[in-house]
C-alpha cells in the first residue's frame, strides 16, 4: 500500500481500472464455461446451448451503443461499477435451485451478464485514452495491448476455473462463490474509482450515438467480421466437438481452452513488438489489412486437414495454436486503432459504437456456431470463419494509413 500511494493519481487509477477489469473477466470466462459444459451435460443440443447466449450477445450490442452515451454523461467510473454490480446480480440469478433453471431464466441471467460485461469493457478501454498523455501513440498502443492481453489471459484462467468449479462444487456452488468474491471487489471499487473520469465537457445528445467518423465506421465493420470469424467455431462448436469427438471430460475441455486463451492473451500483450514498435512505428490500416490477410486461410486449412483424413487431434490443436497467435495480434491491433482514432472528449461514444459492432459479430458467430455445427459439423464452421476473416481484411483496405510516429522515449506514459 505505501508503494501504491507513491504512484501518480493517473497510474493508480489505471491499476484500479485494470484490477476491476481482471476480476470481472475471471467471472465472465468461468460463467461461459460453466453454462456450456453444465447444459451440454444435461443433454442440450449445440443449437440450444447457443440460444442460451443469444441475449448475452444481443444485449451486448445495445449496451455498447447506449453505454458509450452513459459513460460520457455519468463518467466511466459509474458505468464500470454498474457493470460489476449487474454481474453479481446475474450470478445470483443462476444460483436458484436446479428446477428453476429453465431456458428463459438462464437467457435472462445471460442478458444481465452481457450488459454487465460490455459496460465494464467499454469503461476500461475508454479510460486508457484519458490516462495516456496526448500524442503518445506508442505508449497508448503498449497500455491498450497490456490491458487487452492480460484480460484475455485471465479469461482463459476463468475457463479453467469454470470447468474446475463445476467438477468440484457443482453449478450452484460455483456461481455463489463467484458472486461473493465479486461483490467484495464491487464495494471496494465504489470507494476508490475517480468520480469524474470520462465525463464529456459537451454533453452528447442521443443522436450522437452513431459514429460520424469514416475511420471508426470502417474499423467497426472489420471488427464485426473478425470476431464473427472467431466465435463461429470457438464458442459452441469447439467445446462440444472436443467433448464428443475426443471424449474429453470437463477438466480437459476447460483446461485446454483455458491454456489457449491464456496464450492468446500473452501474445496480445506483446503485439506492439510484433507490429513495428521496435522500428519506431505504430500500426495503421495497411497493418490491419496485412495481419487479417495472414489469418484468412488458416481456418480453411484446418478444415481441409480434418476432411482429408489427417489425425484430427494434431490438426485441430496445432491449427488452434497458430490461429490463436495470429488472431491475438489482429485483435490487439484493432483495440489500439479504435482508442487512437476516438475523440478524447466523449471517448466512450466512439469506443462504445465500435464495441457494439464487436458484440454484433459475437452474436452472429455464436448463433452460427450452434446452428452450422448441428447441421453440417465443425469443418463448415471453419470454412465460414475463413470467409469472415477475408471480409475483415478487404474492409480494412479503407482504413487510414500511418497515424504518426510511435513514442520511443519510454517516459511519462500516463498523464500527471
Amino acid at each position: 500500500m505505501p508503494a501504491l500511494s507513491r504512484l501518480s493519481p493517473e497510474i493508480r487509477q489505471y491499476l484500479l481500472v485494470t484490477g476491476n477489469y481482471w476480476a470481472f473477466t475471471l467471472t465472465d470466462g468461468a460463467l461461459r464455461m460453466l453454462v456450456v459444459l453444465h447444459f451440454h451435460g444435461l443433454g442440450y443440443s449445440p443449437l440450444q446451448i447457443a440460444a442460451l447466449f443469444l441475449f448475452y450477445e444481443l444485449f451486448g450490442v445495445v449496451t455498447n451503443l447506449i453505454g458509450g452515451w452513459l459513460g460520457a454523461h455519468l463518467g466511466l467510473n459509474r458505468t464500470m461499477n454498474l457493470g460489476l454490480g449487474l454481474q453479481v446480480g446475474a450470478l445470483l440469478m443462476l444460483a436458484v435451485p436446479s428446477a428453476m433453471l429453465a431456458v428463459p431464466w438462464v437467457m435472462a441471467a445471460q442478458a444481465l451478464s452481457g450488459i454487465a460485461k460490455d459496460l465494464n469493457k467499454m469503461s476500461a478501454k475508454s479510460s486508457i485514452k484519458l490516462l495516456v498523455a496526448e500524442g503518445e501513440q506508442g505508449t497508448l498502443y503498449k497500455w491498450v495491448a497490456l490491458l487487452t492481453g492480460s484480460k484475455n489471459a485471465l479469461k482463459g484462467v476463468g475457463f479453467f476455473l469454470g470447468g474446475a468449479l463445476l467438477a468440484l462444487v457443482g453449478f450452484r456452488g460455483a456461481v455463489l462463490a463467484m458472486a461473493a468474491v465479486l461483490a467484495l471487489i464491487w464495494l471496494a471499487s465504489l470507494a476508490t474509482l475517480r468520480r469524474d473520469l470520462g465525463k464529456a465537457k459537451a454533453k452528447p445528445k442521443f443522436r450522437d450515438l452513431l459514429s460520424k467518423s469514416r475511420a471508426i465506421n470502417i474499423l467497426s465493420a472489420a471488427r464485426l467480421f473478425l470476431f464473427g470469424a472467431r466465435d463461429v467455431w470457438f464458442v459452441v462448436a469447439l467445446p462440444v466437438y472436443l467433448a464428443d469427438a475426443f471424449g474429453w471430460d470437463f477438466w480437459q475441455v476447460g483446461g485446454f481452452l483455458a491454456a489457449w486463451v491464456i496464450g492468446y492473451g500473452c501474445v496480445q500483450s506483446f503485439a506492439p513488438l510484433l507490429t513495428g514498435k521496435r522500428r519506431g512505428r505504430v500500426p495503421d490500416g495497411r497493418a490491419a489489412f496485412g495481419w487479417a490477410l495472414s489469418l484468412a486461410g488458416l481456418p480453411a486449412a484446418i478444415a481441409a486437414g480434418l476432411g482429408g483424413g489427417l489425425p484430427a487431434q494434431w490438426v485441430l490443436i496445432g491449427g488452434l495454436l497458430l490461429f490463436g497467435a495470429l488472431f491475438a495480434v489482429n485483435s490487439s491491433l484493432h483495440s489500439y486503432l479504435i482508442v487512437s482514432h476516438a475523440k478524447a472528449d466523449g471517448v466512450s461514444l466512439d469506443v462504445g459504437f465500435y464495441y457494439m459492432s464487436n458484440a454484433l459479430g459475437r452474436l452472429l458467430g455464436t448463433l452460427l456456431s450452434g446452428w452450422v455445427y448441428q447441421r453440417w459439423g465443425l469443418e463448415t464452421c471453419l470454412w465460414l470463419s475463413s470467409l469472415f476473416v477475408a471480409l475483415a481484411a478487404l474492409i480494412s483496405l479503407g482504413l487510414p494509413r500511418q497515424l504518426g510516429p510511435a513514442s520511443v522515449s519510454g517516459r511519462t506514459p500516463l498523464r500527471g
